[in-house]
């Protein structure tokens, strides 16, 4: 706080020492350029206010027109899927299961107990489901007594 004021009788001043200029290292880099192929004219080109932001924005505006082509291609890409799922379900899907899942043709034993066989009336083991469900229904009353 000793060397503060706030009455300054001059600006800060900075101790700037400017670089030493070198005409015969720029000439040797001119030349080396010149051997690699590459053109004068772009070391000597001058700035052109804005070009950065400009190049900018154009590149960001290519790259955002990819993203966008290449979301629409994977939509697309998408919505053909569906439809060939679809297709499939529709029309070969039946067909497999069809082809896979066949109705069991009746059993044997089913067929060849005839009711002669059978050892009295309680026994269903011979009798098929379709069979078992046509029967009639015998109600017993209910004699006993407490």
């Amino acid at each position: 706080m000793l060397g503060f004021t706030p009455f300054k009788k001059h600006a800060n001043k900075f101790n700037y020492i400017p670089r030493y200029y070198d005409p015969e290292k720029e000439a040797r880099e001119q030349r080396r350029a010149e051997l690699r192929g590459e053109r004068a004219e772009e070391g000597e080109r001058t700035y052109r206010p804005g070009q950065y932001i400009r190049t900018q924005r154009e590149a960001r505006a290519a790259r955002r027109a990819r993203e966008d082509d290449r979301g629409r291609k994977r939509i697309w890409t998408m919505a053909v899927a569906v439809v060939l799922v679809l297709l499939f379900v529709a029309l070969l899907y039946p067909r497999l299961v069809a082809l896979f899942v066949r109705p069991a043709a009746p059993a044997a034993t089913e067929a060849a107990a005839p009711e002669s066989v059978r050892r009295n009336a309680l026994d269903q083991s011979g009798i098929g489901d379709v069979e078992w469900q046509e029967q009639t229904i015998t109600v017993v009353p209910n004699d006993y007594s407490e």
